[in-house]
């Protein structure tokens, strides 16, 4: 780290961006296997709060890979980059004021943690897609897997790569058992419960 930079303080502050927007900014981590809906239903509680009024974004896994994150190969090593370098984005957004939802596989605990830990204790909501490697490989709506059983894809996650699921989330949603409609009902719940929107 460079030893030459001082942080420089904003003449706004993140609470009163989060005050002029009326809602309290948040990580909504979205981690799971590939085909679980993580996308979808980030999408889908995105849609929601915009009409609801709600300044938000979604930073998806395969759009941040193209751009900021496009020099980044699937090996363990630029996983966990990659995830470094989605929660530093994040916590950006969080300044600004915004529900910021991120949908990325995130397979590894630790590195979900040091996301976890770049904002505030309550800045960081992980929801988990429980949903089955069965069911995901089942949907396959990428064809991920049957590539990745064929040996074209190495270090799948799920396959020939580890996924930790996460041991205490804030939210666990089986898409596997619940339809769309029904999954970001339970968000939206737990966002109002928690004085988020």
């Amino acid at each position: 780290m460079n030893t030459n930079l001082t942080w420089h303080e904003s003449v706004v502050s993140k609470k009163e961006r989060a005050e002029r927007k009326g809602q309290k900014p948040c990580v909504i981590w979205f981690t799971g296997l590939s085909g679980a809906g993580k996308s979808t239903l980030a999408n889908a509680l995105e849609r929601a709060l915009f009409e609801r009024g709600h300044h938000c974004y979604l930073l998806d896994g395969d759009n941040v890979r193209q751009g900021l994150n496009g020099d980044l190969g699937f090996t363990d090593e630029d996983r966990v980059e990659n995830i470094r370098r989605i929660g530093e984005a994040a916590k950006l957004f969080v300044d600004a004021g915004l529900i910021v939802m991120t949908a990325f596989i995130s397979p590894f605990r630790a590195e979900r943690k040091l996301a976890r830990e770049i904002v505030e204790a309550d800045e960081f909501i992980e929801v988990h897609l429980s949903t089955s490697l069965e069911i995901c490989e089942e949907r396959d709506p990428k064809g991920l897997y049957k590539k990745a059983r064929a040996g074209e894809i190495p270090h799948f996650t799920g396959i020939d790569s580890a996924y930790e699921a996460p041991e205490q989330p804030e939210l666990r949603i089986d898409t596997g058992a619940n339809d769309l409609r029904a999954s970001t009902e339970q968000l939206l719940n737990y966002l109002s419960e928690n004085n988020y929107i």
